[in-house]
């Protein structure tokens, strides 16, 4: 997710100057977060601890937005370049002992990677895909129980067109199928506008590319005292203190400085913890876990301005998900016209977008802003990439109804969760929401 910032243009330059940048930028945090949007998936809540449904409702529909599961590196440039790099520490004699062994790990590394194929899921990212759907089954059985009748598919499944998307589409309908024999879906059909809207949106990638204060943020985070420290320690792990030197010169064309070539390190061991199923791995020689955990802070610095909640006043970042948000509200109001006959509406789709779902729907951790003067922290934003997107992140929707009353329950990464301060559940501290509610507070008509 981040970008290494290289040297940039004096309007930026001049406006990383007025941060805040208090000598420690950096709150102590569990060494999970390190991975950030790399971090495996955990589910959050459990059967026993979902709030009991009112008497005379019953599930009529349910519906995700869902993250691809845990995936490989999305090529191999970091560790090509890391191989080059070591190469030519072994032939100067310049690596320590414990440098010795990056080659072969970094090899060992490219491999597997190449063996499941670059930015497809791993061993474990199918897992969480198929496991994850056997709990929606346990959830919602007589529901499932009810999409099985008949021969006509009354779940329809779509994924953004990457491979990744898809594969974790036709995971979890496998899961699905495993859980309840006999269930029949749609085939996985494809909408970049609906789940990679990302990509296509000018005005979103204008701000990402062009705006001098997002340079000007990561520039202040990257381009630090500890920064530089942390990467000196990261690199002398491995070689020799003349060599790390030159590396921070940019006398070695493989990375412009020691920052960046620390930053690879951080990368390769970052994507460890969702391969594995394809390995031991034992990155931990290189970097660790307080080294690891400052490169995760600086990854997570990249996707607070360019995917998350970002500046205050600003909606730049989120308000391309408002389609998104309008199709699963459609999907509700489908159901309770008696338009459709699906029963679930499950979509497959990226940490890009995930992000600025859960900043529109107010979710815990993605609605915070920083003023332009104040750099985003740990210690005053909630904002954790590892919390917001981990892999296979999901929003799951479900209906309920009476006959008459139509109720949603929100579930993000299993666990019950409130819609925005502005909506009111059927009684406090309920989990419950009238739909009508719902779409009043969301402005949706």
């Amino acid at each position: 997710m981040r970008r290494v910032v290289a040297g940039i243009g004096g309007a930026a330059l001049a406006l990383s100057g007025l941060f805040a940048l208090p000598a420690q930028a950096h709150e102590a945090h569990a060494t999970q977060d390190a991975f950030t949007t790399k971090t495996a998936y955990e589910p959050q809540g459990h059967l026993s601890s979902y709030e009991r449904l009112p008497s005379s409702f019953r599930p009529v529909f349910t519906e995700n937005v869902s993250r691809h599961g845990a995936r490989t590196l999305s090529d191999s440039d970091d560790g090509d370049a890391l191989l080059a790099l070591w190469n030519t520490a072994k032939s100067e004699g310049v690596l320590t002992g414990v440098g010795k062994q990056l080659g072969p790990d970094v090899q060992a590394l490219l491999a597997a990677n190449a063996r499941d194929g670059y930015g497809l899921l791993t061993q474990v990212g199918r897992d969480e895909m198929r496991t994850t759907a056997q709990r929606m089954v346990r959830r919602l059985p007589s529901l499932f129980a009810d999409a099985a009748k008949g021969t006509t598919p009354k779940i329809d499944v779509v994924a953004s067109s990457q491979q990744r998307t898809v594969d974790s589409a036709n995971e979890f309908v496998a899961g699905l199928k495993s859980a309840k024999p006999g269930l029949t879906t749609t085939a996985t059909r494809t909408d970049d506008n609906l789940l990679y809207f990302h990509k296509s949106n000018v005005e979103y990638n204008d701000y990402v590319d062009n705006d001098p204060r997002v340079a000007a943020a990561e520039k202040a985070a990257t381009d630090q005292p500890r920064t530089h420290a942390v990467a000196r320690s990261v690199l002398q792990r491995s070689f020799s203190k003349k060599f790390v030197d030159e590396i921070a010169a940019g006398k070695h064309a493989e990375f412009k400085d020691e920052i960046a070539a620390a930053d690879a390190v951080y990368a390769l061991d970052q994507v460890t913890v969702d391969l594995p199923g394809e390995g031991r791995w034992h990155f931990d020689r290189y970097i660790t876990p307080d080294e690891a955990s400052w490169f995760g802070y600086l990854d997570d610095v990249t996707s607070f301005y360019e995917n998350g909640p970002a500046f205050a006043g600003s909606d730049i970042t989120y308000k391309m998900a408002g389609g998104l948000l309008s199709d699963m509200f459609a999907q509700l109001d489908a159901k309770r016209a008696g338009t459709t006959t699906r029963d679930a509406e499950l979509r497959f789709t990226h940490a890009e977008e995930i992000f600025p779902l859960a900043s529109l729907l107010g979710l815990p951790g993605s609605t915070e802003q920083q003023p332009e003067s104040e750099l985003f922290t740990y210690a005053n934003n909630p904002f954790r990439g590892a919390q917001v997107a981990p892999m296979a992140a999901n929003i799951q929707w479900d209906l309920y109804s009476d006959g008459h009353t139509y109720l949603v329950r929100m579930l993000y990464n299993e666990k019950q969760t409130a819609f925005k301060a502005s909506c009111a559940p059927v009684h406090r501290g309920s989990s419950f929401y009238r739909l009508d509610e719902l779409e009043r507070c969301y402005g949706q008509s």
